[in-house]
Protein backbone atom coordinates (compact mmCIF):
# COMPACT_ATOMS: atom_id res chain seq x y z
CA UNK A 1 0.00 0.00 0.00
CA UNK A 2 2.54 2.51 -1.25
CA UNK A 3 0.06 5.32 -1.78
CA UNK A 4 -0.96 5.68 1.88
CA UNK A 5 -1.01 9.29 3.03
CA UNK A 6 0.30 9.85 6.60
CA UNK A 7 -2.11 12.80 6.97
CA UNK A 8 -4.98 10.31 6.76
CA UNK A 9 -3.58 7.77 9.25
CA UNK A 10 -5.26 9.43 12.23
CA UNK A 11 -8.68 8.50 10.80
CA UNK A 12 -7.75 4.82 10.87
CA UNK A 13 -5.94 4.98 14.21
CA UNK A 14 -8.65 6.75 16.21
CA UNK A 15 -11.02 4.68 18.32
CA UNK A 16 -14.07 3.83 16.24
CA UNK A 17 -16.89 1.31 16.10
CA UNK A 18 -15.87 0.71 12.48
CA UNK A 19 -12.08 0.57 12.84
CA UNK A 20 -11.65 -2.95 11.34
CA UNK A 21 -14.08 -2.17 8.54
CA UNK A 22 -12.29 1.09 7.73
CA UNK A 23 -8.92 -0.70 7.54
CA UNK A 24 -10.33 -3.34 5.20
CA UNK A 25 -11.92 -0.72 2.96
CA UNK A 26 -8.65 1.23 2.88
CA UNK A 27 -6.74 -1.84 1.65
CA UNK A 28 -9.25 -2.45 -1.11
CA UNK A 29 -9.38 1.15 -2.29
CA UNK A 30 -5.60 1.66 -2.19
CA UNK A 31 -5.10 -1.51 -4.23
CA UNK A 32 -6.99 0.28 -7.01
CA UNK A 33 -4.10 2.74 -7.46
CA UNK A 34 -5.92 5.85 -6.26
CA UNK A 35 -4.20 8.58 -4.26
CA UNK A 36 -5.30 9.07 -0.66
CA UNK A 37 -6.28 12.50 0.65
CA UNK A 38 -8.20 13.89 3.60
CA UNK A 39 -11.45 15.68 2.75
CA UNK A 40 -14.33 16.56 5.05
CA UNK A 41 -12.42 14.76 7.82
CA UNK A 42 -12.61 11.45 5.91
CA UNK A 43 -10.28 9.44 3.69
CA UNK A 44 -10.95 10.47 0.11
CA UNK A 45 -9.45 8.67 -2.87
CA UNK A 46 -8.67 10.46 -6.09
CA UNK A 47 -7.73 9.84 -9.69
CA UNK A 48 -5.76 12.75 -11.15
CA UNK A 49 -7.05 15.04 -8.35
CA UNK A 50 -10.69 14.09 -9.04
CA UNK A 51 -12.66 12.56 -6.16
CA UNK A 52 -13.64 8.96 -6.83
CA UNK A 53 -14.50 7.36 -3.49
CA UNK A 54 -14.75 8.30 0.21
CA UNK A 55 -14.77 6.14 3.34
CA UNK A 56 -17.12 7.32 6.07
CA UNK A 57 -19.11 6.02 8.99
CA UNK A 58 -22.42 6.54 10.66
CA UNK A 59 -24.12 5.19 13.75
CA UNK A 60 -25.71 2.20 12.00
CA UNK A 61 -23.17 1.49 9.25
CA UNK A 62 -19.92 2.46 7.56
CA UNK A 63 -19.77 3.05 3.84
CA UNK A 64 -17.86 3.60 0.66
CA UNK A 65 -19.27 6.64 -1.11
CA UNK A 66 -18.77 6.72 -4.87
CA UNK A 67 -18.98 10.36 -5.95
CA UNK A 68 -20.45 9.59 -9.39
CA UNK A 69 -22.18 6.39 -8.31
CA UNK A 70 -25.35 7.38 -10.17
CA UNK A 71 -23.43 6.78 -13.42
CA UNK A 72 -22.33 3.25 -12.52
CA UNK A 73 -24.14 0.18 -13.89
CA UNK A 74 -24.65 -1.34 -10.40
CA UNK A 75 -24.89 -4.89 -11.78
CA UNK A 76 -24.90 -6.27 -8.23
CA UNK A 77 -27.58 -3.88 -6.93
CA UNK A 78 -25.49 -2.68 -3.98
CA UNK A 79 -25.52 1.09 -4.51
CA UNK A 80 -27.72 3.15 -2.20
CA UNK A 81 -28.92 6.71 -2.70
CA UNK A 82 -28.65 8.30 0.77
CA UNK A 83 -31.63 10.63 0.36
CA UNK A 84 -33.82 11.85 -2.50
CA UNK A 85 -31.78 15.05 -2.55
CA UNK A 86 -28.48 13.28 -3.33
CA UNK A 87 -28.16 13.42 -7.10
CA UNK A 88 -24.73 12.00 -7.94
CA UNK A 89 -23.16 10.04 -5.07
CA UNK A 90 -24.09 6.51 -4.06
CA UNK A 91 -23.06 4.47 -1.03
CA UNK A 92 -22.19 0.84 -0.44
CA UNK A 93 -22.98 0.14 3.22
CA UNK A 94 -21.49 -2.33 5.67
CA UNK A 95 -22.19 -3.40 9.23
CA UNK A 96 -19.25 -5.81 9.64
CA UNK A 97 -15.88 -6.67 8.12
CA UNK A 98 -17.11 -10.04 6.78
CA UNK A 99 -19.48 -8.25 4.42
CA UNK A 100 -16.57 -6.27 3.01
CA UNK A 101 -14.29 -9.29 2.57
CA UNK A 102 -17.10 -11.24 0.90
CA UNK A 103 -17.54 -8.66 -1.87
CA UNK A 104 -13.98 -7.30 -2.11
CA UNK A 105 -13.70 -8.22 -5.83
CA UNK A 106 -17.03 -6.55 -6.57
CA UNK A 107 -15.93 -3.41 -4.70
CA UNK A 108 -12.74 -3.25 -6.78
CA UNK A 109 -14.78 -3.64 -9.97
CA UNK A 110 -17.05 -0.74 -8.93
CA UNK A 111 -14.02 1.41 -8.10
CA UNK A 112 -12.42 0.64 -11.47
CA UNK A 113 -15.69 1.46 -13.21
CA UNK A 114 -15.83 4.78 -11.30
CA UNK A 115 -12.28 5.55 -12.47
CA UNK A 116 -13.33 4.83 -16.08
CA UNK A 117 -16.33 7.17 -15.67
CA UNK A 118 -13.91 9.89 -14.53
CA UNK A 119 -11.44 9.19 -17.36
CA UNK A 120 -14.31 9.50 -19.86
CA UNK A 121 -15.24 12.89 -18.37
CA UNK A 122 -18.83 11.80 -17.73
CA UNK A 123 -20.96 14.07 -15.56
CA UNK A 124 -24.19 13.50 -13.70
CA UNK A 125 -26.97 15.63 -15.15
CA UNK A 126 -28.06 17.59 -12.10
CA UNK A 127 -31.58 18.86 -11.59
CA UNK A 128 -32.11 22.57 -12.05
CA UNK A 129 -33.62 24.64 -9.27
CA UNK A 130 -36.77 24.93 -11.38
CA UNK A 131 -37.15 21.13 -11.20
CA UNK A 132 -37.78 21.36 -7.44
CA UNK A 133 -41.24 21.91 -6.04
CA UNK A 134 -41.67 25.09 -4.03
CA UNK A 135 -43.50 24.28 -0.78
CA UNK A 136 -47.01 25.77 -0.77
CA UNK A 137 -46.30 27.82 2.38
CA UNK A 138 -43.29 29.47 0.75
CA UNK A 139 -45.11 30.02 -2.56
CA UNK A 140 -47.91 31.88 -0.73
CA UNK A 141 -45.32 34.13 0.93
CA UNK A 142 -43.61 34.80 -2.43
CA UNK A 143 -46.96 35.67 -4.02
CA UNK A 144 -47.75 38.18 -1.24
CA UNK A 145 -44.30 39.79 -1.05
CA UNK A 146 -42.80 41.03 -4.34
CA UNK A 147 -39.50 42.06 -2.77
CA UNK A 148 -39.09 38.60 -1.22
CA UNK A 149 -39.82 36.97 -4.57
CA UNK A 150 -37.27 39.21 -6.30
CA UNK A 151 -34.67 38.54 -3.58
CA UNK A 152 -35.22 34.77 -3.70
CA UNK A 153 -34.80 34.56 -7.48
CA UNK A 154 -31.70 36.78 -7.25
CA UNK A 155 -30.00 34.15 -5.05
CA UNK A 156 -27.61 31.65 -6.60
CA UNK A 157 -29.27 28.38 -7.70
CA UNK A 158 -27.48 26.53 -4.89
CA UNK A 159 -28.83 28.92 -2.25
CA UNK A 160 -32.32 28.63 -3.72
CA UNK A 161 -32.13 24.82 -3.57
CA UNK A 162 -30.83 25.01 0.00
CA UNK A 163 -33.90 26.93 1.10
CA UNK A 164 -36.30 24.74 -0.89
CA UNK A 165 -34.79 21.56 0.63
CA UNK A 166 -34.93 22.98 4.13
CA UNK A 167 -38.46 24.30 3.88
CA UNK A 168 -39.88 21.19 2.23
CA UNK A 169 -38.27 18.69 4.61
CA UNK A 170 -40.57 19.70 7.46
CA UNK A 171 -43.49 17.26 7.65
CA UNK A 172 -46.06 19.65 9.07
CA UNK A 173 -47.36 22.77 7.37
CA UNK A 174 -46.99 24.74 10.61
CA UNK A 175 -43.28 23.87 10.76
CA UNK A 176 -42.78 24.83 7.11
CA UNK A 177 -44.49 28.18 7.77
CA UNK A 178 -42.25 28.78 10.82
CA UNK A 179 -39.13 28.01 8.77
CA UNK A 180 -40.19 30.36 5.99
CA UNK A 181 -40.92 33.09 8.53
CA UNK A 182 -37.59 32.58 10.31
CA UNK A 183 -35.49 32.83 7.12
CA UNK A 184 -37.38 35.55 5.22
CA UNK A 185 -34.98 38.25 6.47
CA UNK A 186 -31.93 36.27 5.29
CA UNK A 187 -33.42 35.87 1.82
CA UNK A 188 -34.16 39.60 1.71
CA UNK A 189 -30.50 40.24 2.66
CA UNK A 190 -29.37 38.04 -0.25
CA UNK A 191 -27.93 35.39 2.06
CA UNK A 192 -28.07 31.63 1.87
CA UNK A 193 -29.32 29.31 4.59
CA UNK A 194 -25.82 28.79 6.03
CA UNK A 195 -24.45 32.34 5.50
Amino acid sequence: MDNMNPKVDFFFEKESKWQKEYEQLRKIVLSSGLSEELKWGCPCYQFEKKNIVLIHGFKEYCALLLFKGALLKDADGILIQQTDNVQSARQIRFTNVKEIVKIAKILKAYIYEAIEVEKAGLKVKLKKTSDYKIPEEFQKKLNKNASLKKAFYALTPGRQRGYLFYFSQAKQSKTREARVEKYTHKILEGKGLED
